[in-house]
């Protein structure tokens, strides 16, 4: 007869099991917190230090503005600030969890921070734009003057040049790049001319702007010099919007193309299977299924080309005068109006060219959002 013994599992004098080892020990959340405050309140510290032992003013005011400047370094004190918080976290992680949850987190934090640190010039691009432009959008005058307006000039020539150049460059750009990439995708299938077109698809996405502005000039000179025209007027907004035309007619390709590309096979094939033709399924099946994202791609594209400066200050010039016509004068656009007020170098003239960019950066943003509003409103109802 046997007998079997059973070993009493290990039991503290509380009653209580021992935890695991993946239970062990971990980090709560405001230990994270805790140690990325201190890195910050350490890095300052150190910063701190380093001025008192230098002779460096720490701030400034302008005489002639008024405005108090900072003489402090935020990108190598959140540079400082990231290292220590990652060097406290695995050391602490790796006491308290182990060397693998130690090395999960310092990886998360190294990820994170380098989103952090990326997201750094944008945010601070923005809050300038926004602190150093309301002034001049909210002067008396800036929707509604130009800038040759004595005592209240504005920026209403940009702002209607930077809409009618833009808007001529998509009317011309939109069908040119969606008719192309219609081809390359589906009547392409690789010959020779769906290679040379996405050879120069390539060539353009890369070209530099100026050299687009460049090419609408001369293209325009040796226009007008052969019927006969004055040549000293062929800045124009045209010419503006053909320079950008060069510009996003590649964007427009490429975004066209690869939402095209993404329609599934199976409904071409569904629909050749009816007996439709293939044009008819390309305009009742395809277009429609890929519409958010041709909208979408259009609607970058704008945002894209928008805010280009060069192609403009050589094809369509600068001018602080109202000029509705495309085909005659020079037309200003904001990207032009900005630098031009901000070469002045007068007090008026930098508000305005903070408030002509504020206005751009809106411009850029609310394209965006209608984009984005687009793409869920037109997209397929189980994508949404």
């Amino acid at each position: 007869m046997t007998t079997t013994t059973q070993t009493p599992s290990p039991v503290k004098a509380s009653g209580r099991a021992p935890r695991s080892n993946l239970t062990a020990g971990q980090l709560k959340t405001w230990h994270n917190l805790a140690l990325l405050v201190g890195s910050f309140v350490l890095s300052g510290v150190l910063f701190l230090l380093i001025w008192m032992a230098g002779e460096d003013p720490f701030y400034e005011v302008v005489e002639r503005t008024g405005k108090l400047t900072v003489y402090f370094n935020w990108g190598a004190w959140l540079a400082l600030s990231a290292v220590l918080y990652l060097v406290s976290v695995w050391a602490v992680a790796r006491a308290v969890e182990g060397p693998r949850q130690a090395t999960n987190r310092f990886v998360t934090g190294l990820v994170t921070s380098a989103f952090v640190i990326a997201m750094i010039p944008l945010l601070s691009l923005i809050l300038t734009l926004v602190v150093n432009g309301f002034e001049g959008i909210t002067s008396a005058g800036f929707f509604t003057n130009d800038a040759a307006t004595r005592g209240s000039r504005g920026a209403l020539h940009a702002i209607v040049g930077t809409l009618l150049i833009t808007a001529t460059t998509t009317i011309i750009a939109v069908p040119i790049g969606i008719f192309t990439a219609i081809y390359l995708v589906e009547y392409g299938n690789g010959n020779w001319l769906s290679k040379a077109l996405n050879f120069f698809v390539d060539v353009m996405t890369g070209i530099p702007s100026i050299v687009a502005g460049l090419f609408s000039f001369a293209l325009f000179m040796l226009i007008t010099q052969s019927t006969g025209g004055d040549t000293t007027k062929v800045n124009m907004g045209f010419a503006g919007a053909i320079a950008l035309l060069v510009l996003m007619i590649p964007t427009v390709v490429r975004s066209a193309e690869e939402m095209i590309r993404l329609v599934p096979h199976d409904l071409r094939e569904a629909s050749y299977a009816l007996g439709v033709p293939k044009w008819r399924t390309i305009a009742k099946i395809v277009l429609p299924t890929c519409l958010a994202g041709l909208v979408t791609g259009v609607l970058l594209a704008i945002a894209r080309v928008i805010g280009e400066t060069a192609p403009l200050m050589v094809a369509a010039g600068m001018s602080i005068y109202m000029n509705w016509n495309l085909f005659s004068g020079v037309m200003s656009a904001l990207p032009t109006f900005v630098f031009q007020q901000w070469k002045f170098g007068t007090d008026e003239g930098e508000m305005l060219a903070w408030g002509g960019a504020l206005v751009l950066l809106l411009i850029v943003v609310l394209l965006n959002v209608i984009g984005r509003l687009v793409s869920q409103f037109f997209s397929p109802k189980g994508d949404r």
